[in-house]
């Protein structure tokens, strides 16, 4: 009896596996939707803050997110693009986080946050996507070795977060 009863165990066992295997065996990484697009346009970052050096890697850093993404073809013109997305960045601001001990007048981390504004539209009909999206990130800036180094060193880190963001929010089907 306990022979037919471990044989039992051992088919049930066996079951179980072969189920979960086969659940297993579609699965894909990732949000598993596709953009209704597959070319995409990215204009020209425009900036309305004071943060001049921020256009230029703001624009490479989408560029960058999006090519690495690989669910799109990014196109070098909005006439050949099924979509084109639109950023604006509209923010940039530093908040004091922590002040020096020796000073509390001088401060020691600031939090520094960079904020768009984005449209995407569909090139064929215009159709709009989502428009004047606020998309924003933040980041810790340390001053041990001065605050205009340390800034100059994080706004590549804040463009990436940042376009990760965009990217995010274009591609991700919900």
């Amino acid at each position: 009896m306990s022979r037919s009863l471990s044989s039992v165990l051992a088919l049930l066992l066996f079951g179980t596996c072969l189920f979960v295997a086969a659940g297993c065996a579609n699965y894909r990484l990732g949000t598993g939707g596709q953009p209704s697009y597959r070319t995409l346009y990215v204009e020209p970052v425009a900036n309305k803050t004071l943060l001049p050096q921020a256009q230029a890697i703001v624009s490479t850093r989408l560029r960058e997110a999006f090519a690495r993404d690989g669910r799109v073809s990014l196109v070098n013109s909005a006439t050949d693009a099924d979509a084109t997305l639109t950023v604006v960045i509209t923010e940039f601001h530093r908040e004091i986080a922590a002040v020096r001990e020796g000073d509390t007048g001088l401060a020691r981390k600031f939090n520094e946050t960079l904020g768009t504004t984005c449209t995407l539209r569909e090139g064929r009909n215009g159709k709009v996507i989502f428009e004047n999206r606020p998309i924003s990130a933040m980041r810790e800036v340390f001053t041990d070795s001065g605050q205009l180094q340390s800034e100059y060193q994080t706004i590549p880190l804040l463009a990436e977060t940042l376009s990760a963001k965009v990217a995010h929010a274009a591609l991700d089907v919900w």
